[in-house]
């Protein structure tokens, strides 16, 4: 399993950050350019990667202030699991860390780890950005 991970803290309440993540709808903000044709609810998100490939996810479970994984809800190229963890610092800041865990064979691990990484690396910065 290939695991890529980027963490950044938000200067914000445990309880925020968690709120904002634990709901899919709020996750078309931290994506990238290259994702379109974004629908979602709450617990499920259907969007497109440019030259890639469509894309389904649901979430999978719900720790409240802790963490929220999602998984596809339909076939994918590959298995993946993407779960955002929080961390109270104890200073009115949390440190968020987001994980994607991929069943990738060598030849897509060759050519999907650089932008998976730029992908969660993306999405933290983002969630630093919007939670100011």
């Amino acid at each position: 399993m290939t695991v890529i991970e980027s963490a950044t803290v938000v200067n914000k309440p445990i309880e925020q950050v968690y709120t904002y993540l634990a709901d899919l709808n709020n996750h078309q903000q931290l994506m990238p350019d290259n994702i379109y044709n974004w629908t979602s609810t709450a617990d499920e998100a259907t969007f497109t990667i440019q030259n890639m490939a469509k894309l389904s996810i649901k979430v999978a479970s719900r720790i409240e202030n802790k963490e929220v994984t999602a998984v596809p809800s339909e076939e994918a190229p590959f298995d993946i699991e993407m779960k955002w963890t929080v961390e109270d610092n104890g200073d009115g800041t949390t440190t968020a860390r987001h994980i994607l865990l991929a069943d990738l064979n060598m030849m897509m691990k060759m050519l999907a780890s650089g932008p998976l990484q730029k992908l969660v690396d993306h999405q933290t910065a983002r969630l630093t950005e919007i939670l100011k």
